[in-house]
């Protein structure tokens, strides 16, 4: 089973549709931890290493290697912190160049449509495309300013408690993953995975309901106890993402996976923490009341 995110879904740290996270195949007579095997096998120097080979077969995780041209927890995070400071920016020139509007709203939508168009370009992609990456980034700061605007505009305040939410939500986890308290295995991904998929079934018929008049006030997306309900599921289903990102991140580092990889690991993070924000930002709102 793999991540929701696109990123991950299609490429996420693998060679051959497999990914060296808790799925994946072994190689006919290659070393395995458990059922897995290095996808990054061929070509690696690490990987004829007959220590790694033996840590392998006695099920320890590998180590990464000491090389140039492999993905490090570093890279990720320099690669993260560009493509988020590039949300921020985006959404600090909308919020700060776009007034409350339904010119704004409509360039909102569009921006969002846009950047909706390259995240797709990019998840079909087999290499990483820093500039696709960074232009996705870019329209999707535009989007979130001109909403975060408008939530503030009725909620004052809103967007901050939405970014101290995302950043604690992360934050928790993060430590619950690294703690060990949740053991991101095939079975957890497949259920993980039922929900995520029926929630986002549900919510788009929810969405042609209210389109077509059929539902009022916005359905389950509604501002009420039971839009606060589906907003806090929706926030569920993000951290669930993210430990589905952790986990594949962790396990491209130790089984040496390319450093370009690391733009795809910013890549889906972004995604998933967008994801979070928005329903967090909904989600203030509901507990904010109607004022």
């Amino acid at each position: 089973m793999r991540s929701s995110n696109p990123v991950f879904s299609r490429r996420g740290f693998s060679r051959d549709n497999g990914y060296a996270g808790f799925n994946a195949a072994p190689q006919a007579g290659g070393p395995a931890v458990g059922t897995q095997a290095n996808p990054y096998a061929q070509g690696n120097p690490y990987a004829q290493n007959p220590y790694a080979q033996q840590d392998l077969q006695h099920g320890a995780p590998p180590q990464a290697p000491v090389s140039t041209g492999r993905m490090t927890m570093d890279d990720v995070v320099m690669r993260s912190a560009m493509t988020l400071g590039t949300v921020t920016v985006g959404a600090i020139l909308a919020w700060a160049l776009l007034p409350v509007s339904s010119t704004s709203y409509g360039l909102a939508i569009g921006a969002a449509l846009v950047a909706f168009v390259l995240a797709m370009v990019q998840s079909f992609k087999r290499t990483a495309s820093p500039a696709l990456i960074l232009g996705y980034a870019a329209f999707e700061g535009v989007f979130l300013g001109v909403i975060s605007e408008m939530y503030n505009s009725r909620w004052s305040g809103a967007p901050f408690q939405a970014v101290l939410g995302t950043m604690a939500v992360s934050g928790a986890t993060l430590l619950v993953y690294k703690a060990g308290w949740v053991r991101v295995t095939a079975r957890y991904a497949r259920i993980g995975m039922t929900i995520a998929i029926a929630f986002v079934v549900v919510t788009a018929v929810n969405l042609l309901l209210v389109v077509f008049g059929v539902a009022n006030d916005g359905g389950l997306r509604s501002i009420g106890p039971l839009g606060a309900i589906v907003g806090i599921l929706a926030i569920l289903i993000g951290a669930f993402f993210l430990t589905l990102d952790f986990k594949q991140i962790e396990d491209g580092i130790a089984y040496g996976a390319p450093k370009e990889e690391a733009w795809l690991a910013a890549f889906g993070l972004t995604m998933t923490l967008v994801w979070i924000y928005v329903e967090m930002l909904r989600l203030v709102a509901i507990f904010s009341g109607d004022d």
